[in-house]
């Protein structure tokens, strides 16, 4: 079938009705009528049940309607890609985030992102480190924005930017009376964390070695979002480690959270972008961490260069 017959097909799958469907793709009735029943002929099927009020797709006719679509979708999509060989930094940038950082992220990048590339549209996927590599590999995502360490074959990496990370503790908690705390007095607490399979879990682990001896994360709760942990540490159920960016997003109104800085050495976590090295628009990611730079989360460290 050609592009011209798919487009009648979808437009007469739409319209219902003849003389509309030819009206939207600019020919005669006769011309729209004949080319589908050419259709027909040629594969030995009926797309469309004629009545003299209206017109019905058959079974088959609403699979193919169906895929016709998709085609003429693809198809204007190769004149998208053509156009972004032009220009790099015209046409969609697929990325991905990890759930600790798009939140905190994405807010301040998008403006800042519209500056440097006003056409240049994103399509996010917020996930885990380990789901976000897989479709990395496969295509289906650009860039992914992670925190290290991370190591892929023919994947380049590039780090952003560096971030602290803090202790949120409910208020009137002992731990409060400190402006800073060690990681051995947050390891000896009832601590809340987000469930396995996060990477900021582990990192979290990391920074407060205590936790990793036997029976150091038992008893520990689990949240599925920083959000979440946020709800239990204002609850009274613990307290947390966050990154810097998440907590001073939250709001200290209701006065039911307090933050605490870790004591030296301050654990932190390095962010970065990564992309396959063959990548055809090297040009989006210069773009793209110019425009994190101009955007860094709350609290975060530029990286010197």
């Amino acid at each position: 079938m050609t592009l011209t017959e798919l487009r009648y097909i979808v437009a007469l799958s739409r319209e219902r009705h003849f003389g509309r469907a030819a009206e939207k793709c600019h020919v005669s009735q006769p011309t729209l009528s004949v080319a589908l029943k050419k259709v027909e002929s040629r594969f030995g099927i009926t797309l469309f049940e004629r009545t003299s009020a209206e017109v019905h797709l058959t079974p088959i006719g609403e699979k193919i309607a169906l895929q016709a679509e998709r085609v003429i979708q693809e198809a204007e999509r190769l004149k998208d890609i053509a156009g972004e060989g032009k220009d790099p930094l015209i046409g969609p940038l697929r990325v991905g985030a990890i759930y600790t950082i798009a939140p905190y992220l994405l807010p301040r990048l998008i403006p800042a992102l519209h500056v440097r590339a006003a056409q240049m549209p994103l399509f996010i996927n917020e996930n885990f480190t380990a789901s976000l590599t897989e479709q990395l590999h496969g295509g289906e995502l650009d860039v992914i924005i992670i925190s290290l360490p991370f190591k892929e074959a023919g994947i380049v990496v590039r780090p952003v930017y560096d971030e602290p990370f803090c202790v949120a503790l409910p208020n009137g908690h002992p731990l409060g009376t400190y402006k800073t705390i060690s990681s051995a007095q947050v390891a000896a607490e009832n601590l809340l964390l987000l469930g396995k399979g996060n990477c900021f879990r582990d990192q979290v682990i990391e920074a407060c070695p205590k936790l990793s001896e036997p029976g150091g994360i038992e008893g520990s709760f689990e949240g599925s979002s920083l959000e979440t942990v946020r709800h239990m540490v204002a609850s009274g159920a613990g307290i947390s480690v966050v990154p810097i960016s998440a907590a001073k997003s939250w709001p200290q109104s209701l006065h039911l959270l307090q933050i605490r800085r870790f004591s030296t050495p301050q654990p932190m976590r390095r962010v970065a972008l990564a992309w396959r090295v063959t990548f055809p628009r090297p040009q989006v990611i210069d773009v793209l961490h110019a425009a994190i730079e101009d955007a860094l989360p709350s609290g975060a460290l530029k990286i010197a260069r």
